[in-house]
């Protein structure tokens, strides 16, 4: 039996970590065994493909916050959208923009998922020119959606937003994001997972894992961990992760301030961790917290998107206002003051991530919307 053929479509790719990335390294590897899958993606640097066609298209100059975009062969992108029975989208981009654009020329299903909310993101990615960048964030994002076939977000509230905002005339679904949680899994020993890692035992680690970028409010972060030194002098930020070099640079001018960059496996940083901040202005369901949870994290996060529904402030984590480093800093402090209620949040937060997040029955939901066309 011939196997149906998908286009998977997406600015943003391996070996780059970030949302969508992490999203199709856990899909393909599902996908392949019942699609002929091939992916057309920027090139982020050298990644052999097991089991699927890649086509990867030269970075440009042009940056776009932390992001560098992609120049599509649009001859290439033409010829893999006439050979494909289903075009799976994952970002609005060059890329993502040219495959809608032929599949629609060439009455081609394009089915796309909702990583993020381009009119939220846009204008938090740069330092000008805001409300301009959302007014047109939106034009844009409802000018492509609206091309496509059926849309799939991982929450509910992400799905009333595209109408609300006239994203209509596609039908909309739910599909949740996944975890791997054996493999995102707490440390045996916490101890021992800082010192795998470079940092003393006695220390108490409050990290971040994910882009550096604009968008994730960084700076508020530091400036909540530097109001902590005179107090908690005891205690490490360890940031994982890459991205903008100017906020970079403001870490590591900073004291007890370990910025590792970005790692394949993020795994042994997460174990090592006490406390997971995520301070970010915009998130969809952030695949960062829900892997420090699985991890056994305490999370204190900004209230965005998905995450103010599988957080439950003071249950299994902390809810803190977006750009208020006082705030942060007060409850980073009552943690720091209390540490079995740090391992309590962490023991709660690793059942959410068990009991809510899984990648087989993500795919298993992605397959059926596929056999739709």
């Amino acid at each position: 039996m011939t196997k149906k053929k998908v286009l998977i479509a997406t600015d943003s790719f391996l070996p780059k970590r970030d949302g969508v990335t992490v999203f199709l390294s856990e899909v393909i590897p599902k996908l392949k065994h019942k699609y002929d899958i091939t992916v057309i993606g920027p090139n982020y640097g050298e990644y052999k493909p097991e089991g699927f066609k890649l086509i990867q298209f030269p970075l440009i100059k042009i940056k776009v916050g932390d992001f560098y975009t992609a120049r599509p062969k649009l001859k290439v992108v033409k010829q893999e959208v006439e050979k494909a029975d289903v075009v799976f989208n994952q970002s609005l981009g060059p890329i993502g923009d040219a495959a809608i654009k032929y599949a629609n020329r060439k009455k081609k299903p394009v089915l796309a998922y909702m990583h993020l909310i381009e009119w939220e993101l846009f204008p938090a990615g740069i330092k000008r020119f805001k409300f301009l960048a959302k007014v047109l964030g939106r034009v844009y994002a409802k000018h492509f959606y609206n091309k496509c076939s059926l849309l799939m977000c991982p929450y509910l509230e992400q799905k009333e937003m595209l109408k609300k905002h006239g994203i209509r005339r596609p039908e909309t679904v739910i599909v949740r994001l996944g975890l791997d949680t054996k493999r995102f899994v707490p440390p045996e020993d916490k101890k021992r997972a800082k010192q795998k890692i470079g940092i003393d035992t006695d220390r108490t680690v409050i990290g971040y894992v994910g882009r550096i970028a604009r968008e994730k409010d960084l700076l508020t972060l530091l400036e909540a961990f530097n109001n902590l030194q005179a107090e908690w002098d005891n205690t490490t930020l360890l940031i994982v992760g890459g991205g903008l070099k100017d906020i970079e640079g403001k870490f590591s001018t900073a004291k007890n301030v370990k910025h590792v960059g970005f790692q394949d496996d993020v795994v042994p940083y997460l174990q090592a961790m006490d406390i997971f901040v995520l301070p970010s202005l915009t998130e969809t369901t952030s695949i960062a917290t829900i892997e420090a949870m699985a991890c056994g994290c305490a999370v204190l996060v900004t209230p965005n998107g998905y995450i103010k529904r599988y957080i439950k402030n003071k249950k299994n984590g902390l809810f803190f206002p977006k750009k208020n480093s006082t705030v942060l800093r007060l409850k980073l402090d009552a943690l720091l003051k209390h540490p079995t209620h740090i391992k309590v949040l962490g023991q709660r937060a690793r059942r959410t991530a068990e009991r809510t997040f899984n990648w087989d029955r993500t795919v298993k939901d992605i397959e059926l919307l596929i056999e739709q066309f």
